[in-house]
């Protein structure tokens, strides 16, 4: 099958628009071509300065000539912007659909695919990959038609007056056009890749540092902490001197070239006068010199041409990369959940194909009953936790809702039987109330404040000018992280969806938040089942049962004071976690 190239792609998202690309290759070319008939009344004009000098008062069509000269330059001007106008509807409309086809393949896909990514990776993507497809269709393709149409134009002026002159011109030219070929070969392409990755890894690594400043200042720590962000500045630094050494003889060698154009004229010049200066020589050398800095204008032109194609096709194949990801399969049976009740059943998941965050997992969560999942960073907590949401599916096994495979459930159906809130939830730049009202779009005003009183709010509530109706980070409202968890936790209550995930869900409240919050989880997890994700072990000790886990493989599981008296990885977790809490404790008390 034959391999679509980069504009077949383009275009297919142009629809009738892509009629004025065309078009506007068209009239570049046209415009390119009547942009070089006022070298040819330059000519007219030197031509008849030299044939009455020195009674110069005698060249009649000088005055008639430099008009026809304006007006064709003119006439270029207003036809290459024409082209322009018709390259940059089209170019928007392919931008405007790049953006809306990622955004709508984006919110299909599982969450998992997305974590992947990165936040700040997508959203170069979206944003950065698709302007460079803009910026290559609007102004790039029109140029390199009359960066093609120019060379033939100058090709038969320069062989039209004197053959001799024109070949020697086009010498620093072949050269110019060699070593501009080797810098822009396939090796290029390969650096241009390199370059835009490492643009993408600083970008995405720079997103989740700001995301972490609140940690960094909770727990004084420095930039050093974030070595991954560090790190891709240092590669990119790296990269950028390494590359930009290895252009600097080539392009040294072309910008000579290209610019040795007069030497070759001269020295022709020289050799063809060698029995006399004539008045059609000393015509046809001036014009040369005129004419000949539009060929290094127009290679430079090319050249860049070659290098924004390769960001260009560098930009497609990105695109093409995440809306080649797939969601998730949905399934003709579309059951529905009997009950609340979750069982995992020999669940295995790996990111990388390599290691797995979990290994053969299985459990089973009865209706009602609360849950908690601790251990170690990297245990497979979370993992477990976004298998439930599917927010990606198992590797091997299966996670059942009320003994029917998630599978088989329908996407609207699953979303509204699992509420999932994060430790570090995120508010809308919109009311409180339409923030709270996303858990149930359908819900009333009443039924909002209910839920917002419900999720301990109403402080938070009263200190805002417009009540429910103020603006979440406009107008200089913010709220603290602690604020925002119970707004979050108020959305949750409304969606009063039945199966409740708390991923560490007090990580960033403070001391008199952190009660607030854990009043208004106690409302929400009311007569439901809920799997908790925590690292405070104070939070887990009133949970049904305590699964232990640790390089993706359940340990222990059991009650609080069963797991004490078994006296092994949990114990220890518990008593290490009581040390810390009465050395603070005993800290506090000596300030």
């Amino acid at each position: 099958m034959k391999k679509q190239s980069n504009l077949s792609k383009l275009m297919g998202y142009a629809g009738r628009h892509r009629i004025l690309t065309y078009l506007s290759w068209i009239l570049s070319v046209i415009s390119a071509l009547l942009a070089l008939v006022p070298f040819w009344y330059i000519w007219r004009i030197i031509h008849d300065v030299l044939a009455v000098a020195p009674d110069f008062a005698q060249a009649g069509n000088i005055e008639r000539y430099g008009w026809f000269a304006v007006l064709f330059a003119v006439i270029s001007i207003v036809v290459y912007i024409g082209a322009l106008m018709c390259s940059h509807l089209s170019a928007f409309r392919v931008a405007s659909n790049i953006r809306k086809t990622l955004m709508h393949h984006i919110a299909s896909l599982p969450l998992g695919v997305t974590e992947r990514y990165g936040s700040g990776n997508l959203r170069r993507i979206v944003n950065t990959s698709s302007s460079a497809t803009e910026t290559y269709l609007a102004h790039r393709l029109p140029d390199k038609a009359g960066a093609i149409a120019t060379p033939i134009g100058l090709l038969v002026l320069l062989l039209a007056f004197d053959w001799r002159l024109g070949l020697l011109s086009l010498i620093p030219v072949a050269l110019g056009f060699l070593i501009m070929m080797k810098m822009t070969g396939a090796g290029m392409e390969q650096k241009m890749q390199e370059y835009q990755n490492a643009l993408s890894s600083m970008s995405n690594e720079a997103v989740e540092y700001v995301r972490g400043i609140p940690v960094v200042k909770t727990f004084g720590q420095t930039i050093f902490s974030f070595k991954r962000f560090k790190a891709a500045i240092d590669s990119y630094e790296k990269w950028v001197i390494a590359y930009t050494k290895a252009l600097r003889l080539p392009m040294m060698f072309y910008t000579t070239a290209i610019n040795g154009v007069f030497a070759f004229l001269i020295a022709g010049g020289i050799l063809l006068s060698r029995d006399g200066v004539t008045d059609e020589l000393l015509l046809n050398l001036i014009f040369y010199i005129v004419i000949t800095p539009v060929i290094g204008t127009t290679l430079t032109k090319i050249m860049f041409m070659s290098e924004d194609a390769m960001i260009a096709g560098d930009a497609i194949n990105r695109i093409d990369e995440v809306l080649r990801e797939k969601p998730l399969p949905g399934s003709a049976v579309n059951d529905e959940p009997k009950d609340n009740g979750v069982i995992l059943e020999h669940i295995s998941y790996s990111y990388d194909g390599k290691k797995n965050a979990l290994n053969d997992v299985s459990l089973t969560i009865q209706p009602g009953q609360t849950v908690a999942l601790v251990g170690a960073s990297g245990g497979g907590k979370t993992t477990l936790a976004n298998l439930i949401a599917r927010f990606f599916d198992p590797q091997k096994g299966r996670v059942l809702i009320g003994n029917t495979d998630i599978r088989d459930i329908p996407k609207e159906i699953l979303m509204n039987k699992v509420s999932f809130v994060f430790q570090n939830s995120r508010l809308l730049k919109t009311s409180v109330l339409e923030n709270v009202r996303m858990g149930n779009p359908a819900a009333t005003r009443g039924e909002v404040i209910h839920a917002l009183e419900a999720a301990q709010c109403m402080d938070i509530i009263k200190k805002l000018p417009d009540g429910i109706d103020t603006v979440v980070g406009g107008d200089g409202v913010y709220l603290s992280g602690g604020e925002q968890q119970r707004i979050a936790i108020a959305r949750a209550i409304l969606k009063s969806a039945p199966v409740l995930i708390l991923d560490e869900a007090t990580a960033f409240a403070d001391p008199d938040n952190e009660v607030r919050v854990q009043q208004a989880l106690s409302a929400l997890s009311e007569g439901k089942t809920v799997i908790m994700i925590a690292h405070r072990l104070s939070s887990v000790t009133g949970a049904d049962c305590i699964y232990v886990l640790q390089d993706g493989v359940i340990v222990e599981s059991g009650t609080h004071s069963g797991l004490i008296e078994q006296n092994g990885i949990f114990a220890q977790m518990w008593k290490a976690y009581s040390e810390a809490a009465e050395w603070k404790i005993e800290k506090e008390a000596r300030v």
